[in-house]
């Protein structure tokens, strides 16, 4: 796994330095871990949703590809920002798909599996973020990000201690929030 992590930062400061074919190598390294995740949020949506793993997956790479000059942090930082991403794709795909529809907003609930309505949680996230910025950010690295509790302390240099009290915080907060929809 320490080598994996190591390849995944060695052909991100590639990408960085301008390398030609670095992207397609950290892409050969994370595609498989980036159509789980888009698989698992995919799962959460609507049995009617016509967006793809594979399709959701291509869509990020085309968003993220341009943008080389981040200063990547680690293969945590790459799917952490791979997750907003996805996040985005969905949350405009929903949103194409509603306003073609001219569908009234559904109801939500919070825990997957169950579908989920993504503009409602985006919603509610942006809501989250005005006063609880940190813990926006926590539930993005959890739900649209797949990482665990002590994989988000290491992303936002946090305690184990202190991410879980703010995750349990945005839970219930979200939960509040979405229920109100």
């Amino acid at each position: 796994m320490a080598a994996a992590q190591q390849s995944v930062t060695f052909w991100l400061r590639r990408w960085q330095e301008g390398t030609e074919g670095a992207l397609e190598e950290l892409t050969s390294l994370v595609y498989d871990d980036l159509r789980r995740l888009a698989a698992r949020h995919l799962r959460a949506e609507s049995p009617a949703h016509i967006l793809q793993a594979t399709a959701l997956v291509h869509e990020l790479y085309l968003r993220i590809s341009p943008m080389q000059e981040i200063d990547w942090e680690g293969r945590a930082h790459f799917i952490s920002v791979s997750a907003q991403m996805m996040r985005r794709i969905l949350t405009d795909h929903a949103r194409r798909r509603r306003a073609s529809k001219r569908l009234p907003e559904p109801r939500m609930t919070f825990h997957p599996p169950d579908p989920v309505d993504i503009l409602a949680v985006d919603r509610a996230l942006e809501k989250l973020a005005l006063s609880y910025p940190r813990h926006a950010r926590i539930v993005e690295l959890r739900f649209f990000g797949g990482l665990d509790l002590p994989a988000v302390a290491g992303v936002l240099a946090m305690s184990l201690r202190s991410v879980q009290r703010d995750w349990q915080f945005a839970k219930g907060w979200l939960k509040h929030e979405i229920a109100g929809f």
